[in-house]
C-alpha cells in the first residue's frame, strides 16, 4: 500500500527548509548560539513569540478570517498589570501571577468571542478595536517602560541554562496542544474552519467551539505574557505592535491558513523559531541606526514570500509527493548538525564563541592535521546520537516499504549487508591486541 500524505503536511516543507537555511547561517555567523548559554538565551527570547503564535493559531483555525491583532497589546497589558501590582505589593507570588494572567487572558478572549457570536461583527473589526483600545490603555497604566517584575521572574529569564522554567512552560504548552489535537473538540474546530455550514449540519455546536478556541488563545497569551515579563524583568507598554505583526508573520510562515481549517502546533513552532533566527542572523551584521528597520523589512519580505510560496505549494506538491516533511527534516537536520559540529562546537576549550568569517565546512585545524583531531565529549555524544537516529530512521523506512512488497528489495539486501559488515568490523577492531593494530 502506498503511503498517503495529507495536503496539510505539504505546507510544512517551507518552514523546514527555511529553518535549515537560517540555522546554518546563524551557526556560521554567530557560533555562540550552539553553546549551552546561547541555547538557554535563545529559548528565553523565543518563548514569548512561540506562545503568542500558538494563541493566534487557535483562533485562526476556527475560520471567518479570525486574526487576533490584539494578541500583542493584550500580552503587554498583562505584562504592565503584573509589574504594577508587584510595585504595590498586591500580587507577587507565582500562583497569584499565574492566576491573574490566565484570568485576564481568558476574560478578554471570551468577550472577543461573544461579540463575534452575539453582535455578529466581523472578527477583524473586533480584533482591530481591541488592538487600538488596549494599546491606549497600556500607555495610561504605564507611560514608559519601567517598573520591576517579581524577583522570582528575573531568575526565570536569566537564560544562563537550557533547563529553565521558561523551557518547561514551552514544552508543556506544546505537549498540551499536541494532546489537544487528539480530542474530538479539535476535529470540530477544524471542521468549522473548513466549512461552518457543513459543520453545523453535522451537529457541531459552532458557537461553543468558537468560545473554546478563544479560551485556549487566552491561555496561551497569558503564558506568553509571563515569559515576556520574565525576559525583560520589567514592564513595557510599547511592544504590542511588534509582537502582533511578528506573530502573524510566524503563523503564515508555519503553513497555517488564516482562512481557517488548516494548521498545527509544529508549523507554528517552526514559524516562530524562523522569525527568531531571522532577527539573530541580522543582529550579526552591523546596519547601524537602521538595524530595526532592516529587521522589520525582512519580516515583511519573508511574509510576502511565504504567502506566494503557499499559493504554489499545491502545484509543486504534486511533483514532490515522494518527499515527506519528516524525511526532509532528517536530511536537512544532518546537514545542519554537521555544520554545528564543525563550525560551532569545534573551538578550543575555554575560548569565547564569537562571530566568524570562516565559511569553510571544515575548520583550519581539521584541514591541516585531521589525524590530531580529538572530539570533545559533547561532539562524541552528538555524533553517536546522530548516527543512531539516522540508522533508526532508515531501518524504519525500510521496514515500512518492504512490509508492503512481495519480496525483499535490493536496497533492503544492501542495507542488511552493510550493517552486518559494520558489526563484523567493530568486533574485529575491538578484538585486536592492545599492543598493536588499529586500536593502538
Amino acid at each position: 500500500m502506498a503511503e498517503v500524505r495529507s495536503p496539510q503536511s505539504t505546507y510544512m516543507l517551507i518552514p523546514i527548509l527555511l529553518l535549515s537555511i537560517l540555522l546554518s547561517i546563524a551557526v556560521i555567523r554567530g557560533p555562540a548560539i550552539v553553546t549551552l548559554e546561547g541555547l538557554g538565551s535563545a529559548i528565553t527570547v523565543a518563548a514569548p513569540l512561540c506562545l503568542a503564535t500558538y494563541a493566534l493559531m487557535s483562533v485562526a483555525i476556527a475560520g471567518r478570517g479570525t486574526v487576533d491583532l490584539a494578541v500583542g497589546p493584550l500580552l503587554a497589558f498583562i505584562n504592565v498589570i503584573i509589574v504594577s501590582l508587584n510595585e504595590l505589593d498586591l500580587v507577587t507570588s507565582p500562583l497569584g501571577v499565574f492566576v491573574l494572567a490566565l484570568a485576564i487572558g481568558i476574560a478578554y478572549q471570551v468577550v472577543f468571542a461573544l461579540v463575534i457570536i452575539i453582535v455578529r461583527v466581523q472578527p477583524i473589526i473586533v480584533a482591530l478595536s481591541g488592538f487600538l483600545a488596549l494599546s491606549g490603555i497600556n500607555r495610561v497604566i504605564m507611560q514608559r517602560p519601567g517598573g520591576t517584575a517579581p524577583e522570582w521572574m528575573s531568575t526565570w529569564g536569566s537564560g544562563s541554562t537550557i533547563f529553565s522554567p521558561i523551557l518547561l512552560l514551552l514544552v508543556i504548552a506544546t505537549g498540551g496542544w499536541l494532546l489537544f489535537t487528539l480530542s474530538p473538540f479539535y476535529k470540530h474546530l477544524r471542521m468549522m474552519g473548513y466549512d461552518e455550514r457543513a459543520a453545523f449540519t453535522s451537529g457541531v455546536r459552532g458557537n461553543l467551539v468558537r468560545v473554546g478556541a478563544h479560551v485556549i488563545s487566552g491561555i496561551f497569551v497569558a503564558l506568553a505574557a509571563i515569559c515576556y515579563t520574565a525576559l525583560i524583568a520589567s514592564g513595557d507598554p510599547t511592544q504590542g505592535t511588534t509582537i502582533s505583526l511578528t506573530a502573524v508573520t510566524a503563523v503564515v510562515l508555519g503553513g497555517i491558513s488564516l482562512a481557517g481549517g488548516r494548521g498545527n502546533v509544529l508549523g507554528a513552532l517552526l514559524g516562530a523559531i524562523n522569525l527568531f533566527l531571522i532577527g539573530y542572523v541580522l543582529a550579526t551584521f552591523n546596519f547601524g541606526s537602521v538595524q530595526a528597520f532592516v529587521t522589520q523589512m525582512s519580516y515583511g519580505l519573508i511574509l510576502i514570500a511565504s504567502l506566494l510560496l503557499t499559493l504554489l505549494v499545491p502545484v509543486v506538491g504534486r511533483h514532490i509527493s515522494f518527499i515527506t516533511p519528516f524525511s526532509a527534516f532528517m536530511v536537512l537536520g544532518v546537514v545542519v548538525v554537521a555544520i554545528m559540529l564543525t563550525v560551532g562546537i569545534s573551538m578550543p576549550e575555554g575560548a569565547l564563541p564569537v562571530a566568524t568569517t570562516n565559511y569553510d565546512l571544515l575548520p583550519t585545524p581539521w584541514t591541516a592535521e585531521i589525524a590530531d583531531f580529538v572530539p570533545t565529549p559533547l561532539q562524541k555524544v552528538m555524533m553517536v546520537a546522530l548516527a543512531v537516529f539516522t540508522l533508526g530512521t532508515i531501518m524504519m523506512r525500510v521496514v515500512v516499504v518492504e512490509a508492503s512488497a512481495r519480496r525483499f528489495g535490493v536496497f533492503g539486501h544492501a542495507l542488511v549487508a552493510g550493517m552486518l559488515f559494520l558489526g563484523l568490523a567493530v568486533v574485529a577492531l575491538y578484538s585486536l591486541p592492545s599492543s598493536g593494530g588499529l586500536l593502538k
